[in-house]
């Protein structure tokens, strides 16, 4: 039998995997709530206070929702891959479906890019949404190198999800999976500037949160909304992040 006619019906199979783990996607509330509708939420909070519509000679002149649309762009992308992807994958592990489709012309690294994959799309449309509500809402403005947002925005999202992955793989249960995410989520959202924004933290902390992956996209994606190219220390920082987890997620990753 040729390679062709055997690889016709494992693509046909990733195609079905994709398309039904899509349909749970949708029916579960809760992910899409904490991707989707919480960045925009906290941007519409902070946007509707006054204070934070005023220059701020702190931040170069930017007003503190200027600032905050980066943050709640990344607040998406945190809460996808360590609240939302984890405990979905760590339960088929701990139900047995994985070791199951082991068994059919499906193998289970087809649901981990499914996974990766619609949790991938959901965060990028999360981060559109900020951005959209933030020009139209609060008049911030579009990035102004776009290229360079749009590549630390991938960059970003691809140290979200290994992150997201390294936490399934280490966790054994559903519930050590949602414990482990809730712990890094807050200092995630710390680094990310969530509570303060890097530019804004003093210069001795903020040089230590830009070697975290957020705090370096963080100002990574400031630097390219300003209209300046990413600096080439602060991609290094996510990307180097990304390979060293998505490694670290291979290394550990169990399938039963």
């Amino acid at each position: 039998m040729s390679t062709v006619t055997l690889a016709a019906p494992a693509r046909t199979a990733r195609r079905a995997v994709l398309t039904a783990e899509f349909r749970l996607f949708l029916r579960e509330p809760g992910s899409l709530v904490g991707i989707l509708l919480f960045p925009v939420a906290l941007l519409v909070i902070l946007g509707s206070i006054p204070a934070f519509r005023e220059a701020d000679d702190s931040l170069g002149g930017i007003r503190l929702v200027d600032a905050y649309v980066p943050v709640t762009v990344l607040l998406g992308m945190i809460a996808g891959g360590l609240q939302s992807m984890p405990p979905i994958l760590t339960g088929y592990r701990e139900r047995g479906i994985l070791r199951r489709m082991s068994t059919t012309p499906v193998r289970p690294s087809a649901l981990l890019g499914a996974q990766m994959g619609i949790h991938g799309a959901a965060v990028l449309v999360s981060a559109a949404l900020c951005l959209a509500v933030g020009r139209l809402a609060f008049d911030v403005a579009l990035p102004r190198q776009l290229f360079g947002y749009l590549l630390a925005l991938v960059l970003a999202v691809a140290v979200a999800l290994a992150l997201g992955a390294v936490v399934c793989a280490r966790a054994g249960t559903t519930k050590i999976s949602a414990a482990i995410g809730t712990v890094v989520f807050f200092p995630s959202m710390f680094t990310a500037g969530v509570w303060l924004p890097v530019q804004s933290m003093p210069d001795a902390l903020a040089h230590i949160v830009e070697l975290t992956p957020f705090g370096a996209a963080a100002q990574a994606l400031n630097q390219a909304a300003a209209g300046d190219w990413p600096g080439t220390v602060h991609l290094l920082v996510v990307a180097a992040w990304a390979v060293a987890l998505s490694a670290a997620a291979a290394r550990w990753f169990r399938w039963e």
